[in-house]
This record gives C-alpha cells, sequence and structure tokens, in this order.
C-alpha cells in the first residue's frame, strides 16, 4: 500500500492488510524519510508507505502515531504493542540489524564506528544546503561555504580506495549522506547559477555521485534538481505543494 495523498486533517488512519508488512509513514520530499526508503530498497524489505501532509497533519498521527510530530515513523505491526519508530537513523540501525539480509554496515567495529561518526559530521553539509535552499535572511547566502563539508568525505573515499564508502556497494554511510546529495542540483534553480564540484579537489566523490545514480534503491525514489528546487520554492512561500507529483 502506497497512499498517494499527502494525508491531512479530517483524514481517517488507513486500515492495513493483516500482513505483517511494516508500515512508514513518510513525506515524499522529507530527505529524513528520503533516508528509510532507501535502506527498505537497498535491503528489499516489504513494507506500506503513508504519505503525511506535515503543515495540516491529522489528528491520529500527531496522537497516536508519532511522538514527535515528524516523519519518518516505522510502526512495528508484528510486534507487541504496534510499537513505533521515530528519528531516520534510528530506523535505519534497526532496520540493518533486525533485517540481516544485505548488510550496510561493516562488520568490523571500528569501520562501524567511523562510519556513525562521519554521518554525524555530515550535518554541517545539510546545515549549509539548507542556508541556501530555505535562507533565514539574505546575508546568509554569502556566507555559507558549501565546499568545506565535503571535504572529509572526498578524502575518505581517497583513504578507503573503493567506489563507495560501503566497499564495493552502497553501505549505510553512502545511503545516510545521498539524500542531500541529490538535493545539491536544486541549488542551481534557486541561485540562477549552476555550483560546480571542482573535478580536481573533488574527482573521488564526482565519481561516487555518478555510481550513486545508477544505484536502483536510488533509481526507485530519485527527483531531479528542477523537481526539487520547485518543492522548496513551495514551502519557502508558506504553500508546500506536498502532491506536486
Amino acid at each position: 500500500m502506497i497512499t498517494g495523498q499527502h494525508l491531512g486533517i479530517g483524514s481517517t488512519k488507513p486500515i492495513f492488510p493483516d500482513d505483517g508488512l511494516l508500515h512508514l509513514y513518510s513525506m515524499r520530499f522529507c530527505p529524513y524519510a528520503h533516508r528509510v526508503h532507501l535502506v527498505l530498497d537497498a535491503k528489499n524489505i516489504p513494507h506500506h508507505t503513508i504519505n503525511i501532509n506535515l503543515r495540516e497533519k491529522p489528528d491520529w498521527f500527531v496522537n497516536n502515531v508519532s511522538t514527535t510530530g515528524k516523519v519518518p515513523v516505522l510502526e512495528l505491526p508484528t510486534e507487541s504493542g504496534t510499537p513505533t519508530l521515530v528519528e531516520s537513523l534510528i530506523i535505519c540501525d534497526y532496520l540493518d540489524e533486525k533485517y540481516p539480509q544485505r548488510p550496510l554496515y561493516s562488520r568490523d567495529p571500528l569501520r562501524r564506528a567511523q562510519d556513525r561518526i562521519l554521518i554525524q559530521r555530515f550535518s554541517q553539509f545539510i546545515d549549509d544546503i539548507y542556508k541556501l535552499l530555505l535562507p533565514n535572511s539574505p546575508t546568509e547566502l554569502g556566507t555559507t561555504d558549501l565546499y568545506a563539508g565535503l571535504d572529509i568525505y572526498e578524502k575518505e573515499l581517497n583513504l578507503r580506495e573503493t567506489a563507495y564508502f560501503g566497499g564495493e556497494a552502497p553501505g549505510m554511510l553512502d545511503y545516510m549522506i545521498w539524500p542531500w546529495c541529490e538535493r545539491f542540483p536544486a541549488l542551481k534553480y534557486e541561485l540562477g547559477f549552476e555550483i560546480v564540484l571542482d573535478p580536481k579537489r573533488f574527482g573521488n566523490l564526482l565519481r561516487w555521485r555518478d555510481l550513486m545514480l545508477d544505484d536502483t534503491p536510488v533509481k526507485k525514489s530519485y527527483l531531479d534538481g528542477e523537481t526539487h528546487a520547485k518543492y522548496m520554492r513551495s514551502r519557502r512561500a508558506g504553500e508546500t505543494e506536498y502532491d506536486m507529483l
């Protein structure tokens, strides 16, 4: 089941078939929910997707599903009491441990810890890209060094000497940072000029980007930069077009 339309105020909670599948409460343009979709698809985990209007949240969602009022939320219908999990990193770690097919983290404890550190450090790039896509003031546009947050990942790929951070196939680190890399081309439509990564400075990351674009889970949920920019414009205008697709 996938609810195409984002459910809002006045809607009723969907009635799910008694099939034991996971219930993912999402929003089509949310990069944090995007993380969970990538992991579910990478591990081929069947699930139901329910899209939520985050400006006009249904009462049943706020009162009975999400403790934070945010997405993503993963509902576990086969567990006692049908518990829910929130926060994208917690959900993705749970899925990787619960469903052992295609492990996304290394079995080596040190590499696993290093990947988690790099996932956390990516928040610098996330903050910087949102200053450009959703600036609080015009001055933020001139004070954001978008490249600084990427240098560490270029160096890390060089040290690992692998196509992906996860090795010869995408792993958890690859999928956790991808949603914002996918949104990077939206800056061209928002700023009126294209921000290009220097191939001499970011050669490894550019090759990684091209490989990720050909990854099956990435292709399944991929949206181009112009579409992401259109959504961001509607959000800035206070008229978020959740169902624009």
